[in-house]
C-alpha cells in the first residue's frame, strides 16, 4: 500500500462510515451517527505518520532533518542542554510557533534558531517548537520530531524515550559515519528501543561522503554485522546531508531512505488505521439493525402501547444509571487507593537515598563527586520510577480490565431487560473499545499497562530530571563533600515535590478516561433505543399515513445497511490482500 493507496483507501473507508451515519440519522439513532461522524471519521481525517529522528549528540540529526526538507532551517551546533525538540509539518509557506502547556504562540521561522541556541531555552515551558515547511516529504501526512542529541544516549532526554517513540510510526536511529555503533548506542537500542519498539526502527548511517565506495560497502557492512546480533534483519541506509543539501539527492541516499518510508508507513501502520475505523462502522452497522428492528416494532403498536414501553425503557436506564454511579464510585475508590500508596512509596524512596548518600559521598572523591553525583542521583531516580511506573500501570490495567468486564455484563442484563421489555432479540453492544480511546497504536504493540508505563514514566522523568541537574551540575565544587551532603537531599526533596502532584495528575488522566468510557458504553444502549423508539412515537403522531410510510422506509434501510456491511467488509479484506492475510488471521486486537 502506498501514499496514493493508503488516501484512496481512507476516502473509500470514510464514504463507507460516512453512508454509515447517514443510515444512523435515518433510522433515528442520532447519537450512533455522532460516534461514527465525530468520531471514527473525524479521527480518520486527522491521522498523521511520525517520525522520531534520535541519536547521540553531534551525530549529524538537525542536518539530516534538514536534508530531508531539502534547506538548511533546523538550527546546527546547539548543544544538548539548549536545544529543543522540534515537529515539522507541511504548510504551504514557512511558518513557526512556540506550543508550551498552556498553549502556543506565533515564532518568526528566523527566529528558531536564535531560541534554540538561548541558555535555558527548555526551560521555559516549552514543549516544542513546531515549524511548518514545504516540503513533498510532508504533504504525505508525515511530522517529523529532532530531537536534542545527548552525550550519552542512557540520558536522552524522559519525553523523548518515554513518550515520542511508542508513540511514533518510524523511528529513525542516527549512526555516526566516523564512530561507528558505540557502546552507549547498544546499550540504549537493548534497554529503551529494542525491547518493545524493534519493528518500526530505522537505522541510518550518517556522514557517508567520509568513505570511498569501497570503504563505505565494508563499513555498512560492520554495521549490519553489528545490527544483528540486536535485531535480525534490520533496515538500514547510509546517507549524506552535505550532499543531499548540494542537490545531489540520489548519490546522497536520502532519495532511497525516503522511497522506503513513503512505502513503509502507508503499508504497516495505515492499514492499521483504517483496518479499526471498517471494525467500528461494522459493529455500529450491527447495531443500527437492531435499531431498525425495535422501530418496524414500534410502528406496530398503539400508541398507548408505545407510551408505556418508552416509560418502561426510561425505568430500566435509571436502573442502569444506579449502576454506573456505583461503578465510578469503585473506580474512585482503586484511584485514590493507588494514589496513597504511590506517594508513599515516592517519600520512602527520597528517605531511603538521603540515608545512603553520606555513606556514597564519604567513599568518593571530590572529583567523582563534581563529575557523578548528578548521573548518580538520576540514575536512582529512574530505576525506582521505572518499578513504580511499572507496578502503577498494573494496578491501572487490573482495575480497566474488572471494570471492562463488570460493563459488559451490565450491557448484557441490560440487553436481556430491554428485549424483555420490547419483544425483540437483545441487541450485541460491543462494549470492549477502551483500548481504542487511550492510544490505538501502543495497545496493538504493547498493551494498555504497557502504554500507561511509558506516560506514566515520561511524567515523572521530565519533571525530576532537570531539576537534579539544576541543583547539581555545576555546583558541586568546592568543600565538595560538604555540599554534596547538603544539595544531595535538597535536589532529591525537590523533584520530589515536582514529581508527587505529576503522579496525581497522570494517574487522574487514566482514571478520567475509564470513568469518562463507563459512562458512556453503559448508557448507551438505552440512550440509542429511547432515540429510536422517540422517533417512532413522533412518526405516529403525524397520522397513520405517515407511520406507513415510515414502516416501508425501514425495508430500504435494511437494504441500504446490507450494502454498507457488505461495502465495509470488502474494504477490510482488500487492507490485508497483498500479504495473505485473511480477516480470520489477523491478530484480535486488530478485529
Amino acid at each position: 500500500m502506498t501514499y496514493e493507496a493508503f488516501d484512496e483507501g481512507r476516502a473509500r473507508v470514510t464514504s463507507a462510515l460516512t453512508e454509515v451515519a447517514q443510515l444512523a440519522g435515518r433510522v433515528g439513532a442520532k447519537s450512533l451517527g455522532e460516534r461514527i461522524g465525530r468520531g471514527v471519521i473525524g479521527k480518520l481525517a486527522e491521522g498523521r505518520f511520525h517520525l522520531v529522528v534520535v541519536g547521540e549528540f553531534n551525530h549529524g540529526k538537525s542536518s539530516f532533518v534538514n536534508a530531508l526538507l531539502g534547506a538548511s532551517v533546523l538550527p546546527i551546533g546547539v548543544t544538548p542542554t539548549t536545544a529543543v525538540i522540534h515537529h515539522v509539518v507541511h504548510a504551504p509557506e514557512p511558518v513557526a510557533k512556540i506550543v508550551r502547556k498552556d498553549g502556543a504562540e506565533p515564532l518568526d521561522v528566523a527566529d528558531i534558531k536564535r531560541l534554540s541556541a538561548a541558555e535555558g531555552a527548555t526551560g521555559e515551558g516549552i514543549e516544542y517548537v513546531e515549524l511548518g515547511w514545504p516540503s513533498r516529504l510532508l504533504e504525505d501526512r508525515i511530522v517529523l520530531v529532532d530531537t536534542p542529541g545527548v552525550n550519552d544516549l542512557a540520558l536522552q532526554r524522559a519525553d523523548v524515550t518515554y513518550r515520542y517513540i511508542p508513540q511514533s510510526d518510524a523511528v529513525l536511529f542516527l549512526l555516526d559515519g566516523g564512530q561507528l555503533l558505540k557502546d552507549s548506542e547498544r546499550a540504549f537500542l537493548q534497554e529503551r528501543i529494542l525491547a518493545k519498539e524493534r519493528d518500526k526502527v530505522i537505522f541510518v548511517v550518517t556522514k557517508a561522503d567520509l568513505w570511498s565506495p569501497d570503504e563505505r560497502a565494508e563499513a555498512m557492512a560492520y554495521v549490519r554485522q553489528k545490527l544483528e546480533v540486536l535485531v535480525p534483519s534490520p533496515t538500514l541506509f547510509a546517507v549524506s546531508a552535505e550532499q543531499a543539501l548540494a542537490g545531489h539527492r540520489e548519490q546522497s541516499g536520502i532519495a532511497a531512505l525516503e522511497a522506503h518510508l513513503r512505502a513503509y508507513l502507508p503499508r504497516e501502520r495505515g492499514r492499521i488505521v483504517l483496518d479499526h475505523a471498517i471494525g467500528e462502522g461494522l459493529a455500529v452497522a450491527s447495531m443500527l439493525r437492531h435499531g431498525v428492528e425495535a422501530r418496524r416494532a414500534a410502528l406496530k403498536m398503539s400508541r398507548d402501547e408505545l407510551d408505556r414501553r418508552i416509560e418502561l425503557v426510561s425505568r430500566e436506564a435509571d436502573v442502569t444509571a444506579s449502576t454506573i454511579s456505583a461503578r465510578r464510585a469503585q473506580i474512585r475508590e482503586e484511584v485514590a487507593a493507588i494514589k496513597a500508596w504511590a506517594q508513599r512509596d515516592l517519600e520512602v524512596f527520597v528517605d531511603d537515598v538521603v540515608r545512603e548518600l553520606p555513606a556514597v559521598v564519604e567513599r568518593s572523591s571530590s572529583a567523582d563527586l563534581k563529575l557523578h553525583l548528578a548521573a548518580f542521583l538520576e540514575a536512582a531516580f529512574r530505576e525506582w520510577a521505572q518499578a513504580e511506573s511499572r507496578e502503577i500501570s498494573e494496578a491501572l490495567e487490573g482495575l480497566a480490565e474488572r471494570t471492562v468486564t463488570l460493563v459488559k455484563g451490565d450491557t448484557d442484563a441490560s440487553a436481556a431487560r430491554l428485549s424483555g421489555a420490547l419483544e425483540l432479540t437483545p441487541p450485541k453492544l460491543e462494549v470492549d473499545t477502551f483500548a481504542w480511546d487511550v492510544g490505538i497504536f501502543a495497545v496493538l504493540t504493547v498493551g494498555i499497562g504497557a502504554l500507561f508505563t511509558n506516560v506514566l514514566l515520561g511524567g515523572i522523568l521530565t519533571v525530576a530530571a532537570p531539576l537534579l541537574a539544576l541543583y547539581l551540575r555545576g555546583r558541586v565544587e568546592a568543600e565538595t563533600k560538604r555540599r554534596a551532603l547538603e544539595l544531595g537531599p535538597e535536589a532529591l526533596r525537590s523533584a520530589a515535590a515536582q514529581v508527587a502532584p505529576k503522579l496525581d495528575e497522570l494517574i487522574s488522566d487514566f482514571a478520567r478516561q475509564l470513568d469518562e468510557w463507563v459512562v458512556v458504553t453503559g448508557s448507551a444502549l438505552y440512550r440509542e433505543m429511547l432515540e429510536v423508539l422517540r422517533a417512532a412515537r413522533a412518526e405516529r403522531a403525524e397520522g397513520e399515513a405517515a407511520a406507513r410510510e415510515a414502516a416501508a422506509g425501514l425495508d430500504a434501510r435494511t437494504t441500504e445497511l446490507d450494502a454498507a456491511t457488505s461495502a465495509l467488509s470488502s474494504l477490510r479484506a482488500s487492507l490485508w490482500v497483498d500479504r495473505g492475510e485473511a480477516a480470520s488471521e489477523r491478530p484480535t486486537s486488530m478485529r
